[in-house]
Formats: structure tokens, C-alpha cells, sequence
């Protein structure tokens, strides 16, 4: 089975996470943002490069999933990272609200039904963690997902860690490699963020009140992050917890990740038969002669 590639970020599999211990800004706060976007240009190529063996290859997809507190930079992160990549080999989803017909579904459904075919990355945007981190921040969402059973909401959590596990690493067993990144910016990041969007024009159609309003939850949600990353990060399915105060360092540092994932998957173009070598051999000659 899949086993996830080294890095410092990497969260590990015995439950020792702690939020207040991961690193939101780079090595020794060093930003050298020319040195970051030279090397995210270089990844990117290679990522090109492997995307397309994978897409031959036709054995492996590779789902990326992205979670982070709001303007934490996941829209900017999957743009600059995936910019280089063919569009016919990656496909991205966002998940926000669930629609009505979503929530007549398990929580699973929506995004289920989302994942990246064979030879193909697939990005998520939020995903099915939203229902063990908004809805544990928020209970009272829980009335509108039609649950049959009275609400025990420590069992639940733990019901749906098992789904997620179970989930995953089914889909692992059938050739989707996993890699889920939490985009970890500071409070007061956010708040610099946030008040980015106020001042400049350009920026404004980003800004949301309820964003605003979320960040009076931030220790809530910190928990709900730390309890989540600890359940579910697995050496099939790893999180990587990733600084996200300085954007150029975050994408290159996904972006080498995402890298030496596809490098590991020991991906190779299909090779012919004798026969069809043969065979090849007489329609190009037949084709170099036509007159």
C-alpha cells in the first residue's frame, strides 16, 4: 500500500498532533518569495510531466484534497500549483453548502461521486471534512441531515472519523493515492487578510461577513482541526500541515509534495508488443512512402 512521502509537516500517525505546535510561517521565518516562485515553476513542470505519464500509465489517480480556515489561500494555492498542468488531466470541485438533494444523501455522497477517474488528479476544495469540522463547530446543522437515529454527538464524530478511514483507504486498495494538506495561517494573517479585502477595491468581491464571523469560532475550530487531522491522517491517506502565512512558500511547499508523491508511484508509459512493433514498423513504412 501507498506509503506517504517524508516531510517536516507531516502529520503523524500516533495521535500527537497539536495545532499550537505547527508552524504557520517558514523554516527560521526566512521569505525569500523570488526563490520560492523559481523553484514552484520548476515543480510544476516536472508535476506536468508526470501528470501525463499517469494519464498513460492509466493504473493511478491522484486526489488532492485542500482544507484551511477562511483566507487561508486554497483558491490561490490550487491556482498557482495546478496553473502548469494539462486541463484534460486534473479536475477540480468545491464544496460548500450542501444542496438539498445532497443532504437526502450520507455525507460521502457528494463528494463520492467527484472523485478523479485513472490517469487524472482530482482537487477538492473543502471536501467531506467539512462534516467533522463546520458541523462539529456548528451542531445545529445537524438538524437538516435527516440522521435516523437520536444524535450522540462524541459517538458521532467518532462514527464518521471511521467512515473517513474506511473510506479512504478503500479507495487507496483501488488505485487513488491521497494527499490532504491543511493550510495553516495565523489568526492574526487572517486578520491582515481580511483587512486586505476591506482596502483594496480589487479585492473586495472576496471578502464575506460570515468569514468575519467565523473567526469568533477560531478556537473551536483549531480543536476541531487538531481532533480531525489526528483521526484521520494515515500513512495511505497522510495530512501535511502546512504554513500558510507566507503564500509563495506554501505553494512550493504542496507543490513538492504533490512531486515526490508522483515520483514514488513509479509511473511508466505502456509499452507494445513484438507484434505490434511489427506491425507499427509496416504502417510507417507504408505511410513514409504514400505518394
Amino acid at each position: 500500500m501507498f506509503k506517504a512521502v517524508s516531510s517536516p509537516y507531516l502529520v503523524q500517525f500516533d495521535g500527537s498532533f497539536k495545532y499550537v505546535e505547527a508552524q504557520t510561517s517558514p523554516p527560521d521565518n526566512k521569505r525569500d518569495k523570488k526563490i520560492y516562485k523559481k523553484k514552484l515553476k520548476k515543480l510544476v513542470s516536472e508535476m506536468d510531466k508526470l501528470q501525463h505519464t499517469m494519464y498513460a500509465h492509466d493504473k493511478y489517480s491522484l486526489l488532492l484534497i485542500f482544507q484551511a480556515i477562511d483566507a487561508a489561500g486554497k483558491d490561490s494555492t490550487i491556482r498557482a500549483v495546478m496553473s502548469g498542468i494539462n486541463p484534460a488531466g486534473c479536475q477540480v470541485f468545491s464544496f460548500k453548502q450542501p444542496s438539498a438533494q445532497e443532504l437526502d444523501h450520507d455525507f460521502l455522497w457528494r463528494t463520492t461521486h467527484n472523485l478523479p477517474e485513472r490517469g487524472r488528479i482530482g482537487i477538492f476544495n473543502r471536501s467531506y471534512y467539512e462534516e467533522v469540522l463546520v458541523v462539529r463547530v456548528h451542531p445545529e446543522f445537524l438538524k437538516y441531515q435527516k440522521l435516523p437515529y437520536k444524535i450522540n454527538q462524541k459517538q458521532l464524530w467518532k462514527n464518521r472519523y471511521d467512515s473517513i478511514r474506511n473510506h479512504e483507504r478503500h479507495l487507496v486498495h483501488n488505485g487513488t493515492i491521497i494527499l490532504k494538506f491543511w493550510l495553516n495561517v495565523s489568526k492574526k494573517e487572517q486578520k491582515n487578510r481580511f483587512l486586505s479585502r476591506l482596502e483594496e477595491p480589487h479585492k473586495n468581491y472576496k471578502f464575506s461577513m460570515g468569514d468575519v464571523q467565523e473567526r469568533n469560532y477560531w478556537d473551536e475550530y483549531m480543536n476541531a482541526y487538531e481532533d480531525v487531522l489526528n483521526a484521520t491522517s494515515r500513512s495511505w491517506a497522510p495530512w501535511y500541515a502546512i504554513p500558510a502565512d507566507d503564500k509563495p512558500y506554501m505553494r512550493m511547499a504542496v507543490a513538492d509534495i504533490i512531486v515526490r508523491t508522483l515520483q514514488k508511484m513509479d509511473l511508466k508509459y505502456p509499452t507494445v508488443s513484438l507484434e505490434e512493433q511489427a506491425r507499427f514498423k509496416e504502417i510507417y513504412n507504408k505511410l513514409k512512402n504514400e505518394k
